[in-house]
């Protein structure tokens, strides 16, 4: 059973036109599913991760920090279409802030001037390439056309990564969904980043245009601006790899870690879908695991050039499987298996990988309208040089499903977001549409309307006890 549906799957993908490496990465997925590997990471197996480097403590010289800059390419991970939100394009086009004069401005916009004015300031090329999907490329390429300077000569401004079936959880064939044959692929998770690089030629191309380092974070991550500091320490360390790590905090429940496996003591990471059930709530416990990943890595080009021309682009990640239905909007839709890895786990692959402790100012997702809200609100100011520069310790913000998708929750903020500087946290209950000069304090929460929907009066102020 198992055999042939391989066999059905690498001719779907071959027929699609993805990349032998890509096939071959998932070929050795699907043996691994097929044998019931879990991909669980158990906790008996692992140490904490202890003792990092911290990034407030370095001291590095400005002229340090601009030479390694220079030597340095920013890779953004771009291929979401921010689904979870009900969008059907590039998160990355999503409006995060407004500029002094009122202007839109994307997730990609503010990318794009976090660049510009690190290349201002150091005199850094400081290439700019995005990875993007077959449902984020034309989009975000249209986005791009605007800025003239960006590309730098030689160099592509993106490259795309696989896709691959999701299987049938029953047969583990490929899923056939007429109603909407997008549907039957998926992204194969940020661990195609290798096998991507690797049939783009993007990692030679670097190399050849005089480049030896590269920071790797998600679009949505706008905390994860150029940084000369890190660059110059990445560079100073001889590691041919480190990753960025923050101190957990409560609103820190899901994402990756990194452990020290007990049998060779080699760093290794755990994703979510990788904890075992009875091993969540000490995963979890920042007493133990002080630490959670922030999916900003960095790279030593000619390392990783090495390891995906010797592997032909196929490391050996570790397996994640992830159950979904085959319409994420209809669970009622058929079972699914989509094969997946993170970008992270290759920490385990290069010997003398490292990490480094940053700042919560390098960790800014957005996964969720909640995270979206704390951005767009003034919590933050945007500086300059395209920075987010939080003013106050950030509240945790937990909204409703009635603000779950991007459509829904402006319509609910159709003058703009509440202020939260005074807040500790915001807690909305139901469905309420907000007024215009709202503002939140302290421990702020909504109960449900009593009239299944409500309205914050412009001018309102939310405490512990509702609408003051």
């Amino acid at each position: 059973m198992s055999d042939r549906g391989l066999e059905l799957a690498r001719d779907k993908m071959h027929g699609a036109g993805v990349a032998s490496a890509a096939v071959d990465v998932f070929s050795r997925f699907y043996r691994l599913l097929e044998g019931g590997q879990s991909g669980y990471v158990r906790e008996d197996d692992v140490e904490p991760l202890t003792g990092l480097t911290r990034h407030a403590d370095l001291d590095i010289d400005a002229a340090d920090a601009s030479a390694a800059l220079a030597r340095t390419a920013i890779i953004k991970l771009n291929g979401g279409l921010g689904t979870s939100m009900g969008m059907d394009r590039a998160k990355s086009l999503l409006e995060v802030r407004r500029s002094a004069e009122g202007e839109s401005l994307s997730f990609l916009d503010v990318i794009v001037g976090q660049v510009r004015a690190a290349r201002q300031a150091t005199g850094a090329r400081l290439p700019l390439v995005l990875m993007n999907s077959f449902r984020t490329q034309d989009d975000t390429l249209a986005a791009l056309s605007g800025y003239g300077d960006l590309a730098v000569e030689g160099l592509p401004l993106d490259f795309l990564q696989n896709r691959e079936p999701k299987l049938r959880a029953d047969t583990l064939e490929p899923v056939e969904w007429p109603d909407d044959p997008s549907l039957e692929w998926c992204p194969p998770g940020h661990g195609d980043l290798y096998p991507a690089l690797h049939a783009n030629g993007v990692v030679r191309a670097l190399l050849d245009a005089g480049f030896r380092y590269a920071c790797v974070s998600n679009s949505d991550n706008l905390g994860a601006a150029p940084d000369g500091e890190i660059a110059a320490w990445f560079a100073g360390t001889g590691a041919p790899y480190a990753a960025e790590m923050c101190l957990k905090t409560p609103a820190d429940v899901k994402g990756g870690q990194l452990v020290v496996r007990r049998s060779d003591g080699r760093i290794i990471q755990r994703e979510t879908a990788q904890t075992h059930p009875e091993d969540v709530d000490v995963s979890l416990d920042p007493e133990r695991h002080r630490y959670f990943h922030t999916n900003n890595l960095w790279f030593d080009l000619e390392v990783l050039a090495a390891e995906l021309d010797r592997t032909g682009g196929v490391l050996e990640l570790p397996l994640i499987r992830n159950a979904k239905t085959v319409d994420p909007s209809d669970p009622s839709s058929p079972e699914v298996i989509q094969i997946e890895s993170a970008m992270g786990a290759a920490v385990a692959v290069f010997e003398g990988a490292t990490a480094i402790e940053v700042g919560r100012e390098r960790f800014l997702p957005v996964k969720t309208t909640d995270d979206l809200l704390l951005l767009r609100s003034d919590v933050y100011d945007l500086t300059d040089d395209y920075r987010l520069v939080s003013q106050v310790e950030a509240p945790l913000v937990r909204l409703s499903k009635a603000y779950k998708t991007i459509g829904a929750f402006d319509a609910r903020f159709p003058a703009g977001p509440p202020s939260l500087r005074a807040a500790t946290g915001l807690s909305v209950a139901g469905d309420w549409t907000f007024g215009r000069g709202v503002r939140a304090e302290g421990a702020a929460e909504l109960p449900e309307p009593e009239e299944g929907t409500g309205t914050v009066p412009d001018g309102a102020t939310i405490t512990r006890d509702g609408i003051a």
